[in-house]
């Protein structure tokens, strides 16, 4: 039949009879559809199957009108153009048209899923490109779901709390807003969820009706209620159940608890402690901070003494820089600072990376970025993987003595704490000074307590005298 055909579009053209053969043909293969761009569609997604029908200058409706007049091999080329095109346009949205789905991004390796934490906005209000409309929340960060397209916000798909993984869609957005209400999200899913639910209930009744008439329960004679036991003068008046809270954990705060205990499961913890006279420092940091300021535009603060305090130390004993491994110790050649920063959401730990390369100018501006993207909930998993040893200043909240617990995988972690002005003995005298509680709680498997307590005394001894790092003594 097809050779028939070919030979006639060769002579010139098809007849009236010769397209009521195609169109019979292609009914018998599938079903004709009403509309002819439908009909064209059909053909060209089977073509590559039609070897010998590839060479048709035109296709034919099955009302024998033609649609295209350029070669099958043309068109499917550049079907397979635009549609790689459109595959790769966004890597996190799916595009229908008029409506765009956002889904979740590619949160970290090491991350298979979050907590859908809170929505941005509201179904109906407008929204840019890369706008964020929801926040995800992980064991470690939080990350925004931004908006594919600009336009309106049609619906969310996903509900507060729950759990979700990359790739899985949670919004609705209109590019072109048309009948797009303004309701809020808890609104938009009860309305759904409503009906469904009052139907459910009606047939459960219905069902639950008869059951009771045909068995009744014999009533069970009432017992006298006893009085409560009176409460002793001395015994704790717990609170009213109604004013309590019960408020489930976040995974950051459940991801905390869970290293800290393993932490405290894992390690032999020990921790010494030493005092540390201010007075240099802080002469240093007064002496020099408007010009430390102009010159490299931040503040000189205390952090980043103690940072080059902490690496002298690691170098000088370099078991505090090594972690234990099954049965092997590893020997770390580089200097990874952790800084403890807390959070509204939590504690988060951000990485100095190679902090023995760095002098305090380098090492405050990275103190400053870190933390303020650890209090904006915009630090990244890069940002705070990894990490040799771990500084932790429970001084900024006026901490006189603690005892830090270790942050695995690593083997010590130093704890500095509030500046007090004390009267201490110097030259025979008693004076006031700046004292401040250092600590050092260390793994002890593998530190002894005397590399842990020189160590703890190179701290006291550079900070006490910054000039020890300029001529490394």
């Amino acid at each position: 039949m097809f050779g028939v055909i070919r030979r006639r579009v060769a002579n010139g053209g098809l007849s009236s009879s010769s397209s009521s053969i195609l169109r019979q043909s292609l009914q018998t293969i599938r079903p004709a559809p009403s509309s002819t761009s439908r009909v064209s569609d059909e053909i060209l997604t089977h073509a590559r199957g039609f070897e010998h029908v590839r060479k048709f200058s035109c296709f034919v409706s099955p009302r024998g009108r033609a649609i295209s007049s350029r070669p099958v091999r043309e068109v499917v080329s550049n079907m397979e153009l635009a549609s790689s095109k459109k595959t790769w346009s966004r890597p996190f949205s799916s595009d229908t048209g008029d409506l765009v789905d956002a889904v979740v991004p590619f949160m970290g390796e090491s991350i298979t899923d979050g907590t859908l934490a809170k929505f941005l906005k509201n179904p109906g209000d407008s929204v840019e490109v890369d706008e964020a409309i929801a926040q995800i929340e992980t064991d470690k960060v939080t990350i925004d779901v931004a908006s594919p397209e600009a336009g309106v916000i049609k619906e969310y798909i996903a509900k507060e709390g729950d759990t979700v993984e990359p790739g899985a869609k949670i919004a609705v957005i209109s590019k072109s807003g048309e009948g797009v209400a303004h309701v809020a999200p808890s609104e938009n899913i009860s309305q759904k969820a409503a009906p469904k639910q009052s139907a459910s209930q009606t047939k459960d009744e219905e069902k639950q009706k008869p059951k009771v008439e045909a068995r009744p329960v014999p009533e069970k004679p009432k017992t006298p209620a006893t009085p409560p036991p009176k409460r002793s003068a001395t015994e704790p008046q717990l609170p009213p159940k109604e004013r309590e809270r019960r408020v489930p954990m976040t995974r950051l705060r459940k991801r905390v608890a869970t290293r800290l205990k393993d932490s405290q499961n894992t390690f032999a913890m020990l921790t010494t402690f030493n005092e540390v006279d201010m007075t240099n420092l802080m002469k240093l940091r007064s002496d020099y901070k408007d010009a430390f300021v102009e010159k490299h535009g931040v503040k000189l603060g205390l952090m980043s003494g103690f940072i080059k305090a902490a690496v002298s130390g690691l170098q000088n004993q370099p078991i505090i820089n090594a972690v234990i491994d099954g049965d092997d110790i590893i020997y770390r050649d580089y200097v990874d600072i952790s800084i403890a920063v807390g959070t509204p959401k939590g504690l988060v730990v951000p990485v100095i990376r190679n902090a023995g390369k760095m002098n305090f100018a380098e090492i405050e501006k990275e103190i400053n970025t870190l933390a303020k993207k650890a209090n904006d909930g915009t630090i990244s998993i890069d940002e705070m993987a990894g990490g040799s040893f771990t500084i932790s200043n429970g001084g900024v909240y006026g901490s006189l003595l603690s005892t830090p617990i270790i942050n695995p995988p690593q083997s010590a972690i130093l704890g500095m704490h509030s500046i007090v002005s004390r009267p201490m003995v110097v030259g025979g005298n008693v004076v006031p000074r700046p004292m401040m509680y250092i600590a050092l709680t260390y793994d002890h498997r593998l530190i002894d307590g005397r590399e842990a307590v020189f160590f703890l005394r190179r701290i006291k001894d550079v900070v006490e005298d910054p000039r020890r790092l300029l001529l490394d003594v």
